[in-house]
């Protein structure tokens, strides 16, 4: 187990979170975690759709071909990504519907023909 850590000792992830609302204050707020599990690291989650991501995605310059796409449950889809940001490291997750969910509220089944 790691030795206790100061509130001091997460100003990093603190400091990229503050620099983030100051530069892209007008994006989707996302919930934020900072842990001193991970003392250097600054999580971003969006709960709303997929399609926040991608604006999130192009502000902190996290490369397309990086991004990580995964399925819980069959009815949920993620994408991850992670990117340097004012000295934290930036890991940027996205939960939305599956297509699959998507189309039978919309009526047809949700399956392909």
């Amino acid at each position: 187990m790691t030795e206790l850590l100061t509130l001091s000792e997460l100003s990093v992830p603190m400091r990229a979170l503050r620099t983030l609302a100051a530069e892209y204050g007008d994006l989707p707020t996302p919930t934020v975690g900072i842990t001193p599990i991970y003392p250097e690291r600054l999580d971003l989650s969006l709960h709303n759709g997929l399609g926040e991501f991608e604006v999130w995605r192009v502000a902190l310059g996290i490369r397309a071909e990086t991004v990580e796409f995964g399925e819980q449950c069959g009815d949920t889809w993620t994408l991850r990504g992670t990117a340097p940001y004012a000295g934290a490291e930036i890991r940027l997750i996205a939960y939305g519907s599956a297509l699959d969910s998507v189309r039978a509220v919309a009526g047809d089944g949700g399956r392909d023909a």
